[in-house]
């Protein structure tokens, strides 16, 4: 698929088409797992995002949101609300996971 050329006075439509999708700072995703870690739970986006300590676009929001639903740490009902589900270090956990058995 070939890519349109585009004449001098169509810059502006050439920049805004590369920053469709919200690429968040690793830092901005450290501030919101640190916010649902500490807090474990939200009733929706909104509330997530007032209670972070800056100011986040909700578009990044979302991004962050999808990303850490990919990687398992939250989860989002249909209702909207937001659950920190990720165990780290939970003694439980490490000692089912010391006792379990090996699939080969």
């Amino acid at each position: 698929m070939a890519t349109p050329i585009l004449k001098k006075k169509d810059k502006h439509i050439a920049k805004s088409a590369t920053y469709k999708t919200h690429a968040p700072t690793l830092k901005t995703i450290q501030m919101v797992e640190n916010v649902l870690m500490k807090e474990k739970e939200f009733s929706s986006r909104n509330k997530l995002s007032r209670a972070l300590p800056k100011q986040v676009q909700p578009k990044t929001i979302n991004a962050i949101l999808e990303y850490l639903e990919r990687s398992n740490k939250v989860m989002r009902p249909k209702d909207g609300s937001i659950m920190w589900i990720f165990a780290e270090n939970n003694p439980k956990l490490m000692k089912l996971h010391r006792m379990s058995t090996e699939l080969k």
